[in-house]
């Protein structure tokens, strides 16, 4: 190939020198983003129950009782099959209608 006149292309070690860098913010980057994937879900979680909390009071308004489990929601619409906490955490409603983490915890509120 021929050079034209004042034309200059980066070396094969400016190249890897380029590459070195990059990986290194990219060594640096990753951990700081997974170690906070845990609080993401917990947050997302917490936000889920909340919306969750909602529909069971919607429930609560269009059939004047309570729903006895989060299945219960699924099958009259108010829901999505399967409905869990985005980390799989799953969901129950106890008797006075709140809703919970079935590990017995309350999602972070």
């Amino acid at each position: 190939m021929k050079r034209l006149k004042g034309e200059e292309a980066f070396t094969l070690i400016e190249m890897m020198i380029v590459l070195l860098i990059i990986s290194v913010l990219i060594l640096i980057a990753i951990p700081n983003v997974t170690k906070h994937s845990k609080s993401i879900d917990e947050k997302g979680c917490a936000a889920y129950l909340k919306m969750v909390q909602g529909e069971v009071e919607a429930y609560k308004m269009d059939e004047h009782s309570i729903p006895k489990s989060i299945e219960e929601l699924s099958a009259k619409g108010y829901l999505p099959e399967g409905a869990q906490c985005p980390d799989g955490t799953q969901l129950k409603i106890d008797v006075d209608g709140k809703v919970g983490k079935a590990d017995g915890t309350s999602g972070g509120e």
